[in-house]
């Protein structure tokens, strides 16, 4: 079984594993939400796997007041995040579309900002003037419930879902290069593509390896390729804009570029890792 999508460690597991793994003891969890930007990581004080954003559910499945273990629901990625910034859920009623927003204590661009909020974070409107919309974040156990403004043109309702990944994605162009990163202050490859897919409502893993296994169906040796089409390599993934360029979170240039498709795919494979592994379309 994949480590990053079971939900088990050496002290618990979830009910649903009951029977297939041995665990000291079986919980179904409890259901937070997540407040602010936080990194899944593989282990207390492992590695990063995947960022989760405001709104975000988590199932905390082990833990104490500092760490938790537990399960994403928006890609099903297990792992430990920080206690600090998980809260009681709320019903959540907006997702943010731009790939970064402020929210201002009022509504008003000259007053300093409280918070910064990402691409697909979600929020729970309280009311909106059409200019500005007023949110309500949830108490956490290091910061009090408390309320703000977005510029209501930065949101969506929740499941009003785009039709277009690679305009979406074409937001990050610059943003910094960030390994599991899923925000607008930092991305990587599969982030990327898993942003832009949310957004457009397709369910999509948060690594390439999982992206390449599970989306989309092969394109025949031949066949042009067209807009969000993605192309992977091991340990990587790209979209396509148009006939000759993609779009990619890449540590050679440490940010989201476009590129020339034909100059990446030589690129790649002359850096030592690989040709193309899959073609794929949506």
């Amino acid at each position: 079984m994949d480590r990053r999508l079971t939900p088990a460690n050496e002290h618990v597991a979830h009910e649903s594993l009951r029977g297939v793994v041995d665990a000291p003891r079986y919980t179904s969890g409890t259901l937070k939400q997540v407040v602010g930007t936080a990194f899944l990581l593989d282990a207390r004080g492992g590695r990063r796997d995947r960022q989760l954003l405001t709104g975000d559910a988590f199932t905390v499945l082990d833990g104490d007041q500092s760490m938790v273990f537990g399960q994403s629901h928006k890609d099903g990625y297990v792992g430990y995040l920080d206690a600090w910034c998980l809260a009681e859920p709320q019903e959540l009623t907006h997702r943010v579309t731009r790939r970064t927003t402020l929210l201002y204590p009022e509504p008003d661009f000259k007053r300093p900002h409280r918070e910064i909020l990402h691409f697909n974070s979600h929020v729970r409107v309280l009311n909106s003037d059409g200019k500005w919309a007023e949110v309500e974040l949830p108490e956490t156990p290091m910061t009090a419930a408390r309320r703000g403004f977005l510029p209501a043109a930065h949101l969506c309702p929740k499941n009003q879902f785009a039709d277009d990944p690679a305009a979406l994605a074409g937001q990050f162009i610059d943003t910094p290069y960030l390994w599991a990163g899923n925000a607008g202050l930092g991305i990587d490859c599969s982030g990327l593509v898993q942003a832009a897919l949310l957004a457009c409502g397709i369910d999509c893993p948060g690594d390439s390896d999982l992206q390449e296994a599970s989306l989309g169906t092969d394109i025949p040796e031949g066949e042009p390729l067209q807009r969000n089409d993605l192309l992977f390599w091991k340990g990587h993934v790209a979209m396509v804009v148009d006939a000759t360029r993609i779009i990619h979170a890449n540590a050679h240039h440490m940010s989201v570029v476009y590129e020339d498709t034909d100059a990446a795919i030589d690129r790649i494979k002359a850096q030592g890792d690989g040709p193309v592994t899959a073609r794929k379309r949506l």
